[in-house]
């Protein structure tokens, strides 16, 4: 059952602990302990039984730089309503996850973490389901361990392009632990408007900025700012575009057309910044690089189709995935 929730105002005093303590999520939260880098730290996921007639298949879903795990409660209902049992992990370095301070971020190791929590709860193969930064993630889980993935599903992904490759100067942790300090409610919300709902905006969004933004309001700020700092510069200098033609695993592309996220394309130049992140292009690519994948077009939707429109999104998803294990 989803839990009702409230939307604020841009000016509501939204105040998160740096681990999202106060946010409620919709389906109970676990944590996996675990030491990675000579530290003891804290998984945060969920792991939500099918609630329909189980078909013994295992999802996972890996959330995005600017979201969580919660972010997928909708899909979390309609899978396990389809017969699958669904685990969502929350990343070390974001949401209900440890903060650790000294960690070297990198994709290989968040799929190593991933790897762990998954033999931890006795799932052996899955189908991973990537949204926007989590896609590169899906991506580096499915090249690292083929033999664990049984499909694995791309929505949005970011990294369909290497940004430093084309050009987009780069950006010190520094200097992008200073920017995210100076995060506001506004700003997530615009930015959210602009590239996720296409200039459509619905009350219901607003509980994801409160999500993002509380955490920055809270009295862990700046851990939380460091980490989306050290992770911002991880996804653009740990490209996996290159190593498509690598992928084994079935792959379904969602790919709502509207989107043009593009990290960095703020510091390029303006005729490098309007070159980059055309979704329709780069989807049609990605399909074509990668050896045994279907590529599904939203051409009216943004950078979370699963969230702007879930009914859409989740019918093309239940069938692709029925699709892909034929």
């Amino acid at each position: 059952m989803l839990l009702p929730f409230a939307s604020l105002p841009a000016n509501a005093a939204v105040n998160y602990g740096p681990q999202l303590q106060g946010f409620e999520y919709p389906y109970p939260v676990e944590r996996f302990t675990f030491t990675s880098q000579q530290q003891e730290l804290e998984m945060a996921y969920m792991d939500v039984k099918p609630t329909g007639e189980a078909n013994d298949r295992t999802v996972v879903l890996l959330h995005g730089k600017n979201f969580c795990g919660a972010t997928w409660e909708q899909s979390i209902k309609v899978l396990s309503e389809a017969g699958y049992r669904v685990i969502a992990p929350d990343q070390i370095g974001f949401c209900s996850s440890s903060k650790p301070r000294g960690y070297q971020f990198s994709f290989a190791q968040l799929a190593e973490n991933t790897r762990e929590l998954l033999e931890h709860l006795g799932a052996h193969k899955v189908t991973v389901i990537g949204h926007s930064m989590g896609g590169m993630l899906a991506a580096r889980y499915a090249l690292q361990f083929p033999e664990h993935t049984e499909q694995l599903v791309l929505a949005n992904p970011i990294g369909l392009e290497d940004w430093q490759q084309k050009g987009v100067p780069y950006a010190t942790i520094d200097r992008l632990y200073r920017a995210q300090l100076k995060t506001t409610y506004e700003g997530i919300k615009n930015y959210q408007l602009k590239f996720y709902y296409n200039g459509e905006w619905k009350p219901e969004y607003d509980r994801w900025v409160e999500m993002a933004y509380g955490m920055y309001a809270g009295p862990g700020k700046e851990i939380v700012a460091w980490n989306q700092a050290q992770t911002a510069e991880m996804l653009f200098t740990q490209p996996v575009v290159h190593e498509f033609p690598n992928i084994q695993a079935p792959t379904l592309l969602l790919i709502g057309g509207k989107d043009r996220t593009a990290p960095g394309a703020n510091r390029a130049p303006e005729a490098l910044a309007e070159q980059l992140g055309h979704y329709p292009q780069l989807g049609r690519a990605t399909a074509e690089a990668i050896p045994n994948a279907t590529l599904v077009e939203f051409p009216e939707l943004g950078h979370s189709p699963q969230v702007e429109a879930p009914e859409q999104f989740h019918a093309a998803l239940l069938k692709g995935l029925a699709q892909l294990n034929q």
